[in-house]
């Protein structure tokens, strides 16, 4: 076969080459009757891969977990987690890591397979996933790319001919998911728990080398490591909490050290400004609120720290000033970054000290008035004022005259304010009823046009084109009370 014909796989294995305590090779699951459902065509390119031959038999045989990739080494990462706070081990339950692939621009990034089966980590479970929990994750995923804010990208969903049970019987399927690397905060746990110090040598090196190579050579490399993880995460949580995504599950074993989003379950977007917002039917007590996603990820990483204090410094009360001073950090780099995202999506340049009170008050209102969130800001970038209960209010409009009046106040233009607010305020986000309608379409009727309708308008989300307008829509008064479920 020609070269041009082969798939295009380019797999590595290096994360085989550390201590074995951290994974377990495994046989592939066959499942029944694969059938390739989505493909990530423009995600394919530029992985280096051939679209024609992953759709062929063969293709969809090694995106199923039926046959191995050229080269791969499939195995089951073993890693740890605080669960709602409470801490067990964990590990890929039903996901397999089948190898790196090296893209054509030298990039490393893992090719793994979820809902491939039994694992020894999968605690009883089937290890299996649903059609409509991996379409989700391909719809989100997409749209967390599209508003750039890093995360995992769906390569491929396939249909396994089986069916599952959950809340309901379901069809079986197996997404492809793409990620810089698989490594959470709970791989260190795990190490730090199970492992020797070594172990977590070896771990935390692999990690540098992979992902901070250029702090690789610094005095105190480990101390390095969490205070880069720590910025990455700061920047990366600000970035959910501009564009009111809600995760819904940010256990300790949900966080990439790489600063990717990862693992999307219940996850979805905030309609309705409420920072206690919770859409996932297992957070009963609002731990995962959007409003105490940045403490989380501050308690995440807290965790983190403890697991890297025998490589910070060989005294533990050295190690623990040490990673308290990093993790004291982490706050301000947070609001820093939350400040800098709010004040370009109300087209401000510069800094001035009143600008928190000026987005406070914004806040404040859109909260007392039940506004939609994106909207709200989408209405601002066009200037364009609806009769709404907030807009029409005596408040609202002395607020936007201080507005206008701030953004008179810098050097730069009225037309490069709307550019920077159009380039920071999403004209649609993935609207949780678009999200719904979507799934039963595909997962009931076997109809992919409105997936594909929704994950294409999604991936230029700030591009205000007039076929945008209808997705901005809010869902009916029935469906505002929506709930996420986790799908495992």
């Amino acid at each position: 076969m020609s070269k041009e014909n082969t798939t295009g796989w380019n797999i590595e294995n290096s994360y085989a080459g550390l201590p074995k305590l951290l994974f377990t090779t495994m046989d592939l699951n066959p499942v029944r009757s694969p059938k390739l459902v989505i493909l990530n065509n423009s995600l394919a390119t530029s992985l280096g891969l051939n679209t024609k031959a992953l759709e062929s038999e063969r293709g969809v045989e090694e995106l199923a977990g039926n046959h191995p990739p050229e080269d791969s080494l499939p195995l089951a990462q073993a890693y740890a987690g605080h669960q709602f706070g409470h801490f067990n081990m964990l590990g890929d339950g039903r996901a397999l890591l089948l190898g790196e692939q090296i893209t054509p621009q030298g990039d490393r990034v893992d090719i793994q397979l979820k809902g491939s089966g039994r694992t020894p980590y999968s605690r009883g479970g089937d290890g299996r996933a649903g059609l409509g929990p991996m379409l989700r994750e391909y719809i989100i995923s997409e749209a967390m790319n599209g508003l750039g804010i890093p995360t995992t990208r769906s390569l491929s969903v396939a249909t396994t001919g089986e069916s599952i049970i959950r809340e309901m019987e379901q069809p079986g399927a197996v997404m492809a998911r793409v990620a810089a690397s698989h490594i959470r905060v709970g791989t260190f746990q795990f190490a730090a728990n199970w492992g020797t110090i070594e172990d977590l040598r070896a771990l935390a090196d692999y990690t540098l080398e992979r992902h901070y190579p250029e702090i690789d050579e610094k005095e105190n490399r480990y101390l390095s490591l969490l205070q880069e993880v720590i910025k990455r995460q700061a920047e990366l949580i600000a970035k959910w909490q501009l564009v009111g995504f809600i995760h819904g599950v940010m256990n300790t074993d949900n966080m990439a050290i790489s600063g990717e989003t990862i693992d999307y379950g219940p996850c979805a977007f905030m309609d309705i400004y409420d920072p206690k917002t919770v859409f996932s039917s297992i957070d009963k007590h609002g731990r995962y609120a959007y409003g105490n996603q940045p403490n989380i990820a501050g308690w995440n990483l807290a965790r983190f720290a403890e697991s890297l204090l025998p490589l910070i410094h060989e005294e533990q009360e050295q190690a623990i000033k040490l990673a308290e001073d990093a993790m004291t950090n982490y706050s301000e780099l947070y609001q820093s970054n939350w400040l800098k995202g709010m004040r370009a999506k109300l087209g401000i340049y510069n800094e001035e000290t009143e600008d928190i009170s000026l987005i406070e008050d914004l806040l404040y209102m859109m909260e007392k008035y039940s506004a939609d969130y994106t909207n709200t800001f989408r209405t601002l970038t066009l200037d364009q004022l609806e009769d709404t209960d907030l807009f029409a209010t005596p408040e609202f409009i002395d607020w936007y005259e201080i507005w206008q009046t701030r953004l008179s106040r810098q050097k730069e233009s009225k037309d490069l304010s709307t550019e920077l607010m159009r380039n920071s305020n999403p004209a649609v986000i993935p609207r949780n009823h678009r999200v719904e309608e979507a799934l039963d379409a595909a997962v009931s009727q076997g109809d992919y046009s409105l997936l594909e309708q929704l994950v294409d308008v999604l991936r230029i989300p700030y591009a205000y084109t007039p076929e945008q307008n209808e997705y901005n829509t809010l869902p009916s008064e029935s469906n505002s009370r929506y709930q996420t479920f986790c799908g495992t």
